[in-house]
């Protein structure tokens, strides 16, 4: 009785095969492959199963978008999913396709103490509801209810709710960002599809000038995030990247703040992704928390919510195989 576990992103596919007695952190096999390679999802795993020659006769998917009735496309792919039409190809009876999200959220009661790093202690309350929060390529949410036996994972597409200014800056932004895309989201801002629209915005409006080196390495990037966060994160940083880099820790502070009220996270609130590991010291830095817990009447329900940090990069992995060996 073998699982194959996976997290499916537009940029590369994490799989691996777990037994029930060895459990999810200790796969039979594992490997990862860049999605682009292939034209399908079909064949990327028939090349994974053909190289570890092991009878697996269930799979739990973890990928990067919605799921609706055992289907969904993968951002920045052509691909569709369906369930039905993986078990047939597959010849594996059983397949579920789970929200990446929902997937990380599914690690989170699994997690140990190496993999968390930890930004306000709280006091967490047994069985309160969990939320989950993921800046990365977009901008992922989630929660996890207690059933009186166990956490259950559910999916959430809060990252696209209407991003509400909190300062002159933020309803500037507002304005800006209105002109180019008309909805902002969220996700406009907190995620590494984001983070440049915030960086353009600063510029352009004069809040910190752009030196002419920056100038120079943007204009040939592929992807102009990691340089921005690079260079905010160096000494001697220029203001502008620093002023970037300050300004998304506090609108994702408090859009997590924004989260765990909805859920009433009492349990905890929890950053994927893969931007939080990077930027610990902006995150430490007490923004992210001060915009976290300035919630008015509610500030000081806040301040109890731990807020952690999910340091290992294989969450969703991890999440997909304790999904599906369910635990």
């Amino acid at each position: 009785m073998l699982l194959l576990a996976g997290d499916v992103g537009g940029t590369k596919t994490d799989l691996a095969v777990i037994s029930p007695t060895a459990g999810p952190r200790a796969p039979l096999a594992e490997a990862s492959f860049p999605s682009a390679d292939y034209s399908c999802l079909e064949d990327l795993l028939q090349a994974f199963l053909s190289q570890t020659h092991l009878p697996v006769d269930r799979a739990v998917l973890g990928v990067a978008g919605p799921v609706v009735a055992g289907r969904t496309t993968i951002t920045n792919l052509s691909w569709e999913l369906d369930e039905r039409r993986l078990r047939d190809s597959l010849g594996v009876p059983s397949v579920r396709l789970l929200n990446d999200l929902a997937a990380i959220a599914s690690a989170v009661p699994f997690l140990e103490p190496a993999d968390l790093y930890v930004l306000n202690e709280g006091r967490a309350v047994a069985g309160g509801t969990i939320a989950v929060i993921a800046p990365g390529t977009g901008l992922g949410e989630a929660f996890l209810t207690w059933d009186g036996i166990r956490y259950r994972a559910y999916p959430s597409e809060g990252g696209h709710t209407d991003f509400a200014p909190t300062s002159a800056l933020e309803a500037a932004l507002l304005r800006y960002l209105q002109e180019r895309f008309g909805h902002v989201s969220y996700e406009r801002i907190c995620s590494g599809l984001g983070l440049p629209n915030l960086y353009a915005f600063l510029r352009d409006e004069g809040y910190a000038e752009e030196p002419a080196w920056l100038t120079e390495q943007l204009a040939t990037a592929s992807d102009p995030t990691p340089l921005i966060v690079g260079a905010a994160l160096q000494a001697g940083a220029p203001e502008l990247c620093t002023l970037t880099l300050r300004t998304f820790v506090s609108i994702l502070g408090a859009e997590a703040g924004n989260l765990a009220l909805k859920v009433l996270a009492t349990g905890g609130v929890y950053l994927g992704g893969g931007i939080p590991p990077r930027i610990l010291p902006a995150l430490e830095r007490g923004e992210f928390v001060a915009a976290f817990r300035r919630k008015g009447r509610l500030s000081g329900v806040l301040a109890d919510v731990p807020v952690k940090v999910i340091l290992n990069p294989k969450a969703a992995l991890l999440g997909a195989a304790c999904h599906g060996l369910g635990l």
